[in-house]
């Protein structure tokens, strides 16, 4: 889950369905998005964002959070974390980022942060999400 504020300090966020490593040092890493996402405009260069990593624990967070764009903020799962980011709760770590860039492709968007910050979580198994179902990561 990537969460973020909107220019108005409104929390938003999505669902990513993965973040890559792009370079140890400095410790950059990526994602990808809709620009279709509520969360896109506010995706600009410069912009602080906070990436959760879930594990099974989190099921009903990872529903809740890829469900309406207008619910996703509602109840107690989230309080404000660094920098008044949008920090959910029980996820196995989260690391802060700084968009470093944010490229345009057809309908989608590829954005390149800068980890700042981070923090571990409770202990979890890794929560998984392959063909439009939850499960864990397993050992091959």
């Amino acid at each position: 889950m990537i969460t973020l504020l909107k220019s108005d300090g409104s929390p938003t966020g999505f669902t990513a369905t993965s973040v890559a490593s792009l370079a140890a040092s400095p410790p950059l890493a990526s994602f990808n998005m809709s620009q279709t996402a509520s969360s896109w405009s506010a995706m600009k260069k410069g912009a602080q964002v906070l990436i959760h990593f879930l594990g099974t624990d989190s099921h009903q967070l990872s529903q809740k959070m890829s469900g309406e764009a207008s619910e996703r903020f509602v109840g107690e799962h989230w309080s404000p974390g660094p920098d008044g980011l949008p920090l959910l709760s029980g996820v196995n770590a989260w690391v802060q980022a700084t968009v470093v860039e944010r490229t345009e492709v057809e309908f989608a968007g590829m954005v390149a942060v800068r980890v700042v910050a981070g923090e571990l979580g409770p202990d979890q198994e890794a929560l998984v999400y392959h063909q439009r179902g939850y499960g864990k990561a397993v050992p091959l």
